[in-house]
């Protein structure tokens, strides 16, 4: 497996090694002992699947309390994944860094705590499954606004996504009340 830091170093790109033959093909997701090693040690408690069309976009979310970090792959279509620090007093607080993730690429992307969340499906259609490290609370869950100007995301060409109705009603990023804070790595 290889871990790329992304612009936002704590968002790290994780490519699977892939065995291909005849048959198919085999590959690990997740690795315990690899991912310690390349500084992601977080618990899994909760796995998710979705399932998409074209256009739709689901995000910005992030749960406080309970936060979740989340390590998220595309096992059928392509998505844009994208991921905004949104830790209050951050060095990086509201910038973003995007991804395409796809059931061809098999690349994931580790999401810490902290950050808001959110995909676009590029292809006709798309699966995603992601580990979470915080069991869903929905008195706990929030959001931002998609288009916030603030940010201005570049959502990979789509302009008209589908949302739900919680998604529409998302705030900008300056009008919410309920972020996390930054908590600096200690260097010991």
């Amino acid at each position: 497996m290889q871990f790329t830091p992304t612009e936002l170093p704590e968002v790290i790109l994780v490519e699977p090694r892939v065995f291909g033959d005849l048959r198919g093909f085999f590959m690990e997701t997740y690795h315990q002992d690899r991912f310690h090693a390349a500084g992601i040690t977080a618990t899994f408690v909760q796995d998710n699947h979705s399932g998409s069309t074209r256009g739709t976009l689901r995000g910005l979310h992030y749960q406080q309390p309970y936060a979740q970090g989340k390590l998220v792959r595309a096992v059928s279509g392509s998505i844009l994944d994208v991921v905004v620090d949104i830790r209050r007093g951050s060095p990086r607080f509201g910038r973003w860094t995007a991804m395409e993730l796809s059931a061809d690429n098999r690349r994931q992307l580790w999401v810490p705590a902290g950050f808001a969340h959110g995909f676009v499906v590029l292809s006709d259609a798309a699966q995603i499954v992601y580990k979470a490290t915080d069991l869903y609370h929905p008195e706990a869950e929030h959001g931002i606004i998609w288009d916030d100007p603030d940010l201005a995301i570049d959502w990979g060409g789509v302009t008209r996504p589908i949302l739900s109705d919680k998604d529409r009603a998302f705030p900008r990023l300056a009008d919410a009340r309920v972020l996390p804070d930054y908590i600096p790595q200690s260097s010991s």
